[in-house]
Protein backbone atom coordinates (compact mmCIF):
# COMPACT_ATOMS: atom_id res chain seq x y z
CA UNK A 1 0.00 0.00 0.00
CA UNK A 2 2.08 3.04 -1.56
CA UNK A 3 0.27 5.47 1.06
CA UNK A 4 0.70 3.67 4.33
CA UNK A 5 3.87 5.73 5.20
CA UNK A 6 2.46 9.33 3.56
CA UNK A 7 -1.16 9.89 4.50
CA UNK A 8 -2.47 10.80 7.59
CA UNK A 9 1.37 10.49 8.52
CA UNK A 10 3.09 13.22 10.68
CA UNK A 11 6.33 11.43 11.05
CA UNK A 12 8.25 8.68 10.99
CA UNK A 13 11.29 7.75 12.46
CA UNK A 14 13.20 6.16 10.59
CA UNK A 15 10.75 6.09 7.31
CA UNK A 16 13.65 4.64 5.49
CA UNK A 17 14.03 1.34 7.47
CA UNK A 18 10.42 1.10 7.87
CA UNK A 19 10.28 1.39 3.95
CA UNK A 20 12.79 -1.54 4.01
CA UNK A 21 11.16 -3.71 6.41
CA UNK A 22 7.71 -3.42 4.75
CA UNK A 23 9.47 -3.93 1.06
CA UNK A 24 11.18 -7.31 2.89
CA UNK A 25 7.67 -8.75 3.33
CA UNK A 26 8.26 -9.82 6.49
CA UNK A 27 5.16 -9.62 8.52
CA UNK A 28 5.63 -7.32 11.30
CA UNK A 29 4.16 -6.62 14.79
CA UNK A 30 2.49 -3.33 14.92
CA UNK A 31 1.76 -1.92 18.10
CA UNK A 32 -0.95 0.38 19.09
CA UNK A 33 -1.72 0.89 22.98
CA UNK A 34 -4.07 3.34 24.49
CA UNK A 35 -4.97 4.03 28.27
CA UNK A 36 -8.42 3.35 28.97
CA UNK A 37 -8.82 6.43 30.89
CA UNK A 38 -12.66 7.16 29.17
CA UNK A 39 -15.73 5.20 27.84
CA UNK A 40 -15.71 6.62 24.31
CA UNK A 41 -13.25 6.68 21.18
CA UNK A 42 -14.10 9.56 18.74
CA UNK A 43 -12.62 10.40 15.67
CA UNK A 44 -9.41 11.78 16.71
CA UNK A 45 -9.06 8.00 17.60
CA UNK A 46 -10.46 6.96 14.64
CA UNK A 47 -7.03 8.62 12.61
CA UNK A 48 -4.50 5.74 14.13
CA UNK A 49 -7.43 3.08 14.05
CA UNK A 50 -7.71 3.40 10.47
CA UNK A 51 -3.43 3.46 9.69
CA UNK A 52 -4.13 0.21 11.85
CA UNK A 53 -6.44 -1.19 9.56
CA UNK A 54 -3.97 -0.28 6.81
CA UNK A 55 -1.26 -2.37 8.43
CA UNK A 56 -3.71 -5.22 9.21
CA UNK A 57 -5.31 -5.40 5.73
CA UNK A 58 -1.36 -5.59 4.58
CA UNK A 59 -0.92 -8.64 6.51
CA UNK A 60 0.94 -7.50 9.47
CA UNK A 61 0.00 -8.26 12.90
CA UNK A 62 -1.55 -5.10 15.02
CA UNK A 63 -1.07 -5.43 19.04
CA UNK A 64 -4.24 -3.35 20.59
CA UNK A 65 -2.71 -2.82 23.68
CA UNK A 66 -4.97 -1.80 26.49
CA UNK A 67 -3.14 -0.26 29.59
CA UNK A 68 -5.08 -1.42 32.40
CA UNK A 69 -2.02 -0.77 34.79
CA UNK A 70 -0.50 2.28 33.71
CA UNK A 71 -4.29 3.98 33.30
CA UNK A 72 -3.63 4.30 37.34
CA UNK A 73 -1.05 6.70 36.74
CA UNK A 74 -2.30 8.54 33.60
CA UNK A 75 -0.11 9.42 30.63
CA UNK A 76 1.10 13.02 31.22
CA UNK A 77 1.25 13.57 27.74
CA UNK A 78 -0.08 17.18 26.88
CA UNK A 79 -1.12 17.60 30.19
CA UNK A 80 -0.34 20.34 31.94
CA UNK A 81 -1.68 18.35 35.80
CA UNK A 82 -1.88 15.59 37.20
CA UNK A 83 -5.03 13.00 36.03
CA UNK A 84 -7.92 11.98 38.75
CA UNK A 85 -6.82 8.44 39.28
CA UNK A 86 -9.27 5.85 37.75
CA UNK A 87 -11.13 3.09 39.83
CA UNK A 88 -10.62 -0.82 38.90
CA UNK A 89 -13.90 -1.10 38.04
CA UNK A 90 -13.88 2.15 35.87
CA UNK A 91 -10.51 0.57 34.03
CA UNK A 92 -12.62 -2.52 33.38
CA UNK A 93 -15.70 -0.89 31.96
CA UNK A 94 -13.72 1.27 29.55
CA UNK A 95 -11.71 -1.62 28.12
CA UNK A 96 -14.46 -3.57 27.14
CA UNK A 97 -16.30 -0.05 25.78
CA UNK A 98 -12.93 0.71 24.05
CA UNK A 99 -12.50 -2.99 22.44
CA UNK A 100 -16.41 -2.69 21.18
CA UNK A 101 -15.98 0.29 19.45
CA UNK A 102 -12.73 -0.20 17.54
CA UNK A 103 -14.64 -3.72 15.72
CA UNK A 104 -16.08 -0.60 13.74
CA UNK A 105 -12.86 0.14 12.37
CA UNK A 106 -10.53 -2.79 13.15
CA UNK A 107 -11.19 -6.70 12.79
CA UNK A 108 -11.04 -7.73 16.05
CA UNK A 109 -11.15 -11.32 15.62
CA UNK A 110 -7.60 -11.32 13.78
CA UNK A 111 -5.67 -8.66 16.37
CA UNK A 112 -3.78 -9.18 19.32
CA UNK A 113 -5.42 -8.08 22.14
CA UNK A 114 -2.85 -7.09 25.22
CA UNK A 115 -3.00 -5.83 28.98
CA UNK A 116 -0.03 -4.31 30.33
CA UNK A 117 -1.31 -5.70 33.79
CA UNK A 118 0.06 -9.14 32.44
CA UNK A 119 3.75 -7.92 33.17
CA UNK A 120 3.29 -5.21 35.55
CA UNK A 121 1.13 -6.96 37.88
CA UNK A 122 3.76 -9.88 38.32
CA UNK A 123 6.82 -7.53 38.57
CA UNK A 124 7.74 -6.59 42.33
CA UNK A 125 10.16 -3.75 43.84
CA UNK A 126 13.21 -5.24 42.38
CA UNK A 127 12.11 -6.10 38.94
CA UNK A 128 10.60 -2.21 38.74
CA UNK A 129 14.06 -1.13 40.01
CA UNK A 130 15.79 -3.18 37.49
CA UNK A 131 13.90 -1.28 34.46
CA UNK A 132 14.05 2.22 35.95
CA UNK A 133 17.92 1.90 35.99
CA UNK A 134 18.14 2.11 31.77
CA UNK A 135 17.08 5.47 31.84
CA UNK A 136 18.21 8.60 34.24
CA UNK A 137 15.92 11.07 35.90
CA UNK A 138 17.35 14.00 33.84
CA UNK A 139 16.21 12.30 30.58
CA UNK A 140 12.82 11.71 31.88
CA UNK A 141 11.85 14.81 32.96
CA UNK A 142 13.51 16.62 30.11
CA UNK A 143 9.97 16.38 28.52
CA UNK A 144 7.95 19.62 27.90
CA UNK A 145 5.23 18.99 30.44
CA UNK A 146 7.25 18.41 32.83
CA UNK A 147 9.62 21.19 32.50
CA UNK A 148 6.62 23.46 32.60
CA UNK A 149 5.31 22.36 35.58
CA UNK A 150 8.68 22.47 37.38
CA UNK A 151 8.98 26.61 36.01
CA UNK A 152 5.46 26.56 37.53
CA UNK A 153 6.22 24.89 40.80
CA UNK A 154 3.98 22.16 40.28
CA UNK A 155 4.03 19.45 41.60
CA UNK A 156 5.59 15.91 39.71
CA UNK A 157 4.45 12.50 41.18
CA UNK A 158 7.07 9.46 41.07
CA UNK A 159 4.60 7.13 38.75
CA UNK A 160 4.11 10.04 36.06
CA UNK A 161 8.26 10.44 35.68
CA UNK A 162 7.85 6.77 35.11
CA UNK A 163 4.99 6.17 32.93
CA UNK A 164 7.11 6.70 29.65
CA UNK A 165 9.44 4.27 31.08
CA UNK A 166 6.86 1.61 31.61
CA UNK A 167 5.31 2.75 27.98
CA UNK A 168 8.33 2.07 26.79
CA UNK A 169 9.25 -1.29 28.33
CA UNK A 170 5.78 -2.42 27.11
CA UNK A 171 7.27 -2.54 23.31
CA UNK A 172 10.55 -4.88 24.91
CA UNK A 173 7.35 -7.68 26.54
CA UNK A 174 5.57 -7.18 23.25
CA UNK A 175 8.61 -7.31 20.64
CA UNK A 176 7.30 -5.01 18.49
CA UNK A 177 8.62 -3.74 15.24
CA UNK A 178 6.46 -0.66 14.92
CA UNK A 179 4.67 1.41 17.13
CA UNK A 180 1.94 3.79 16.22
CA UNK A 181 0.82 7.30 17.87
CA UNK A 182 0.02 10.55 18.02
CA UNK A 183 2.21 13.35 17.46
CA UNK A 184 1.79 14.26 21.09
CA UNK A 185 3.02 11.01 22.34
CA UNK A 186 6.73 11.17 20.69
CA UNK A 187 8.60 10.90 24.05
CA UNK A 188 7.12 8.07 25.02
CA UNK A 189 7.03 6.04 21.68
CA UNK A 190 10.92 7.03 21.43
CA UNK A 191 12.00 5.53 25.08
CA UNK A 192 10.03 2.30 22.97
CA UNK A 193 13.21 2.34 20.78
CA UNK A 194 15.71 3.09 24.00
CA UNK A 195 14.42 0.47 26.29
CA UNK A 196 14.57 -2.45 23.38
CA UNK A 197 17.98 -1.12 22.49
CA UNK A 198 19.15 -1.28 26.29
CA UNK A 199 17.27 -4.81 26.29
CA UNK A 200 19.49 -5.79 22.73
CA UNK A 201 16.52 -5.53 20.73
CA UNK A 202 16.18 -3.98 17.06
CA UNK A 203 14.70 -0.67 17.69
CA UNK A 204 10.67 -0.65 16.40
CA UNK A 205 10.32 2.15 14.05
CA UNK A 206 7.62 5.13 14.52
CA UNK A 207 4.75 6.26 13.00
CA UNK A 208 3.61 9.39 14.22
CA UNK A 209 -0.16 10.74 13.23
CA UNK A 210 -1.04 14.16 13.21
CA UNK A 211 -3.50 15.87 15.94
CA UNK A 212 -7.34 16.34 14.71
CA UNK A 213 -9.18 19.55 15.28
CA UNK A 214 -12.25 19.41 16.97
CA UNK A 215 -15.73 21.42 15.76
CA UNK A 216 -14.53 24.28 17.10
CA UNK A 217 -11.79 23.80 14.27
CA UNK A 218 -8.98 25.39 16.78
CA UNK A 219 -8.54 22.63 19.73
CA UNK A 220 -7.34 18.76 19.75
CA UNK A 221 -10.39 16.84 19.43
CA UNK A 222 -11.50 16.20 23.31
CA UNK A 223 -14.18 14.82 25.38
CA UNK A 224 -12.86 17.33 27.95
CA UNK A 225 -13.45 19.73 25.38
CA UNK A 226 -16.74 19.13 24.58
CA UNK A 227 -15.89 19.43 20.84
CA UNK A 228 -15.81 15.99 19.62
CA UNK A 229 -17.80 13.08 17.83
CA UNK A 230 -17.64 9.62 18.86
CA UNK A 231 -17.89 6.46 17.32
CA UNK A 232 -20.89 5.68 19.02
CA UNK A 233 -22.62 8.64 17.75
CA UNK A 234 -25.63 7.78 15.75
CA UNK A 235 -26.08 8.57 11.86
CA UNK A 236 -28.22 11.04 12.18
CA UNK A 237 -26.63 13.46 14.59
CA UNK A 238 -22.72 11.96 13.31
CA UNK A 239 -23.48 13.42 9.64
CA UNK A 240 -25.17 16.54 11.10
CA UNK A 241 -21.99 17.61 13.25
CA UNK A 242 -19.83 16.72 10.52
CA UNK A 243 -21.53 19.56 8.30
CA UNK A 244 -21.22 22.43 11.03
CA UNK A 245 -17.06 21.78 11.12
CA UNK A 246 -15.44 24.47 9.51
CA UNK A 247 -14.68 24.59 6.22
CA UNK A 248 -10.81 24.65 6.55
CA UNK A 249 -11.22 21.28 8.45
CA UNK A 250 -12.81 19.71 5.27
CA UNK A 251 -9.49 18.22 3.71
CA UNK A 252 -7.72 17.07 7.07
CA UNK A 253 -11.05 15.19 7.24
CA UNK A 254 -10.19 13.73 3.80
CA UNK A 255 -7.54 12.99 4.24
CA UNK A 256 -7.47 11.57 7.99
CA UNK A 257 -11.12 10.05 7.69
CA UNK A 258 -11.73 8.20 4.55
CA UNK A 259 -9.51 6.66 1.96
CA UNK A 260 -11.09 8.76 -1.36
CA UNK A 261 -8.19 8.69 -3.79
CA UNK A 262 -5.35 11.80 -3.83
CA UNK A 263 -6.41 12.38 -6.87
CA UNK A 264 -10.18 12.66 -6.59
CA UNK A 265 -9.49 15.40 -3.53
CA UNK A 266 -6.39 17.37 -5.06
CA UNK A 267 -9.17 17.77 -8.08
CA UNK A 268 -12.25 18.70 -5.95
CA UNK A 269 -10.21 20.83 -3.94
CA UNK A 270 -9.51 22.98 -7.73
CA UNK A 271 -12.94 22.96 -8.18
CA UNK A 272 -13.46 24.97 -4.99
CA UNK A 273 -10.79 27.09 -5.31
CA UNK A 274 -12.43 28.05 -8.87
CA UNK A 275 -15.66 27.83 -7.67
CA UNK A 276 -17.09 24.90 -9.68
CA UNK A 277 -17.60 23.35 -6.23
CA UNK A 278 -19.76 24.28 -3.71
CA UNK A 279 -17.49 23.73 -0.18
CA UNK A 280 -21.40 22.25 1.18
CA UNK A 281 -21.32 20.02 -1.26
CA UNK A 282 -17.88 18.42 -0.54
CA UNK A 283 -18.66 18.39 3.38
CA UNK A 284 -21.68 16.23 2.35
CA UNK A 285 -19.83 13.85 0.60
CA UNK A 286 -17.44 13.88 3.80
CA UNK A 287 -19.93 13.21 5.63
CA UNK A 288 -21.52 10.46 3.91
CA UNK A 289 -18.24 8.72 3.72
CA UNK A 290 -17.87 8.96 7.20
CA UNK A 291 -21.10 7.73 8.68
CA UNK A 292 -20.55 5.02 5.81
CA UNK A 293 -17.51 3.64 7.42
CA UNK A 294 -18.48 3.79 11.22
CA UNK A 295 -22.33 2.82 10.90
CA UNK A 296 -23.82 2.23 7.09
CA UNK A 297 -24.48 3.20 3.42
CA UNK A 298 -27.83 3.17 4.54
CA UNK A 299 -27.37 5.08 7.65
CA UNK A 300 -25.36 8.11 5.74
CA UNK A 301 -28.00 7.70 2.97
CA UNK A 302 -31.22 8.44 5.58
CA UNK A 303 -29.25 11.04 7.61
CA UNK A 304 -28.23 12.76 4.35
CA UNK A 305 -31.68 12.85 3.16
CA UNK A 306 -32.87 14.20 6.82
CA UNK A 307 -30.33 16.76 6.63
CA UNK A 308 -31.47 18.14 3.31
CA UNK A 309 -35.08 18.28 4.37
CA UNK A 310 -34.52 19.44 8.07
CA UNK A 311 -31.30 22.18 6.95
CA UNK A 312 -31.38 22.85 3.13
CA UNK A 313 -35.10 23.05 2.10
CA UNK A 314 -35.47 25.54 4.93
CA UNK A 315 -33.28 27.79 3.92
CA UNK A 316 -30.61 27.56 6.31
CA UNK A 317 -27.03 28.17 6.59
CA UNK A 318 -24.33 25.45 5.25
CA UNK A 319 -22.36 26.11 8.37
CA UNK A 320 -24.20 26.54 11.72
CA UNK A 321 -21.72 26.76 15.03
CA UNK A 322 -22.32 24.25 17.72
CA UNK A 323 -22.80 25.30 21.18
CA UNK A 324 -22.10 22.98 24.31
CA UNK A 325 -23.72 24.03 27.19
CA UNK A 326 -22.57 22.17 30.63
CA UNK A 327 -25.99 21.95 32.05
CA UNK A 328 -29.32 20.16 31.08
CA UNK A 329 -32.00 23.20 31.83
CA UNK A 330 -31.22 26.93 31.06
CA UNK A 331 -33.35 30.01 30.40
CA UNK A 332 -33.55 30.64 26.73
CA UNK A 333 -32.43 34.48 27.34
CA UNK A 334 -28.82 33.24 28.99
CA UNK A 335 -28.26 30.43 26.07
CA UNK A 336 -28.83 33.51 24.08
CA UNK A 337 -25.73 35.08 25.50
CA UNK A 338 -23.79 32.21 25.95
CA UNK A 339 -24.59 31.40 22.10
CA UNK A 340 -23.19 35.04 21.38
CA UNK A 341 -26.31 35.94 19.49
CA UNK A 342 -26.92 38.52 21.93
CA UNK A 343 -24.45 40.61 24.02
CA UNK A 344 -26.88 41.37 27.02
CA UNK A 345 -29.74 39.74 29.15
CA UNK A 346 -31.89 43.33 28.16
CA UNK A 347 -31.10 42.71 24.82
CA UNK A 348 -32.20 39.24 24.59
CA UNK A 349 -35.76 40.09 26.67
CA UNK A 350 -36.49 42.13 23.77
CA UNK A 351 -35.34 40.09 21.05
CA UNK A 352 -37.59 37.34 22.63
CA UNK A 353 -40.47 39.70 23.17
CA UNK A 354 -40.27 40.85 19.33
CA UNK A 355 -40.57 37.31 18.37
CA UNK A 356 -37.00 37.21 17.23
CA UNK A 357 -36.34 33.40 18.19
CA UNK A 358 -37.00 30.22 17.15
CA UNK A 359 -36.50 27.37 18.85
CA UNK A 360 -36.56 24.64 15.89
CA UNK A 361 -39.82 25.12 14.63
CA UNK A 362 -41.29 27.02 17.13
CA UNK A 363 -41.70 30.65 17.86
CA UNK A 364 -40.86 31.49 21.55
CA UNK A 365 -41.79 35.32 22.56
CA UNK A 366 -41.64 34.36 26.60
CA UNK A 367 -38.69 35.78 28.00
CA UNK A 368 -38.08 33.57 30.88
CA UNK A 369 -38.55 30.33 29.01
CA UNK A 370 -36.08 27.57 29.97
CA UNK A 371 -35.07 25.18 27.81
CA UNK A 372 -34.27 21.71 28.59
CA UNK A 373 -31.06 20.52 26.92
CA UNK A 374 -30.68 17.08 25.03
CA UNK A 375 -27.15 15.56 23.23
CA UNK A 376 -28.77 15.17 20.44
CA UNK A 377 -29.35 19.23 20.26
CA UNK A 378 -31.73 22.16 19.43
CA UNK A 379 -31.44 24.99 16.63
CA UNK A 380 -32.31 28.30 17.57
CA UNK A 381 -33.00 30.65 15.28
CA UNK A 382 -32.28 34.77 16.35
CA UNK A 383 -33.88 36.86 12.97
CA UNK A 384 -33.22 36.03 9.88
CA UNK A 385 -29.64 35.08 9.78
CA UNK A 386 -28.45 33.59 13.14
CA UNK A 387 -28.56 30.31 13.87
CA UNK A 388 -26.47 27.87 16.56
CA UNK A 389 -27.43 24.78 17.42
CA UNK A 390 -27.30 24.10 21.39
CA UNK A 391 -26.22 20.70 22.98
CA UNK A 392 -26.15 19.54 26.22
CA UNK A 393 -22.36 18.51 27.64
CA UNK A 394 -20.94 16.40 30.38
Amino acid sequence: MPHILTRGVAEAIVKKELEKKLQSGKKLRVKFGIDPTGDLLHLGHAVVLLKLKEFQDAGHTVIFLIGDFTARIGDPSGRNKQRVPLSDEQIKQNMKSYLAQARRVLDTDKIEVRYNSEWYGKMDLTDLIRVSALTSVTQLLHRAEFKDRVKRGDEISVPEILYPLLQGYDSVVLQADVELGGTDQKFNLLMGRQMQERYGQQPQNILMVPILEGLDGKDKMSKSLNNYISLTTDPHDMYGKIMSIPDALIWKYFEYLTRIDEKELQTMSRQIKTQTLNPRDAKMMLAREIVTLFHSAKGAQEAELQFIQVFQQKGMPDEIPLVVIPQKKMLLAEILIFAKLVSSKAEARRVIEQGGVTVGDTPVKNPNEILTLTKNGSLIKKGKRSFVKVTLGE
